[in-house]
């Protein structure tokens, strides 16, 4: 085939396609229906939200009563801290506008995702709710964890998201609502979600564990910081493993819930 033609039938990306608040929405309509999926939703309820690229101080997020399952990108609407719609419709649930807009102000995340998981709001629902590194995978968020030991009921007002963002100072990454739910934040969606992933998974060995009355076996400190150091040989680092995750779990929606991207 001559160089012409090559051209002339190669694919070309369409606006949309390069546009990163596209890929923002498309990306945050895949999580939504991922947690359907994953058992992470409550219908139409928690939230999760991604700062508008190039417009930090704006937040996407799916209209509120749209169940999960059916959110779409093309109605990702855009809102602002003073809680007012400035893109698509509809408006704003309050809980959303007092937790995330002020996290994503004050810890700089790009993506704020709650839920209230069955398997990790179980394990917030103890005394004794800290997630213990005695698997390899929860291994992996010691150190990384905040928690919120006393709740203070609905969020009302900028003031809660304020409260929950100085918790997460010193790099926090995760955190651990008692009574309520789990909050994980990150520059990606990727990235956010597979954390959320993770997350419940080691929440849910630890309350199965705990289940037989018999003693946890923690990892000792130098395992713990073996597991979480690379290593020179690895050839996926983390950020790699963070994009091949979100593909693989966006390939599976297409396959099982198609429609996300639209």
């Amino acid at each position: 085939m001559s160089a012409a033609n090559a051209t002339a039938t190669a694919p070309v990306p369409t606006p949309a396609q390069d546009d990163p608040v596209w890929q923002a929405k498309v990306h945050l309509a895949a999580a939504l229906r991922l947690a359907v999926l994953h058992d992470f939703d409550e219908g139409i309820d928690n939230h999760f939200t991604v700062a508008v690229p190039g417009r930090e101080d704006q937040y996407l997020i799916s209209p509120f009563g749209v169940h999960w399952s059916e959110a779409r990108a093309s109605t990702m609407m855009v809102f602002n801290e003073a809680g007012e719609t400035l893109e698509g419709t509809g408006l704003v649930e309050l809980s959303a506008q007092s937790i995330h807009a002020p996290v994503h102000r004050l810890t700089g995340a790009k993506v704020v995702l709650h839920t209230h998981q069955p398997w990790a709001l179980a394990l917030n629902m103890l005394k004794a709710n800290r997630l213990l590194p005695a698997t390899q995978t929860a291994a992996f968020f010691a150190g990384t964890i905040a928690y919120d030991d006393h709740y203070t009921g609905l969020a009302a007002d900028l003031s809660e998201g304020e409260r929950l963002s100085q918790l997460m100072s010193g790099g926090k990454t995760v955190l651990f609502m008692k009574n309520h739910g789990v909050m994980t934040i990150g520059d990606t969606v990727a990235q956010t979600y597979r954390r959320l992933y993770k997350l419940e998974k080691a929440c849910r060995t630890q309350v199965l564990a705990m289940g037989t009355g018999q003693p946890l076996n923690v990892l000792t400190e130098s395992v713990i910081q073996r597991i979480k150091t690379p290593s020179p040989q690895d050839r996926h680092p983390r950020s790699e493993r963070e994009r091949l995750f979100f593909e693989a779990m966006m390939r599976v929606i297409d396959r099982v819930n198609p429609g996300y991207a639209d």
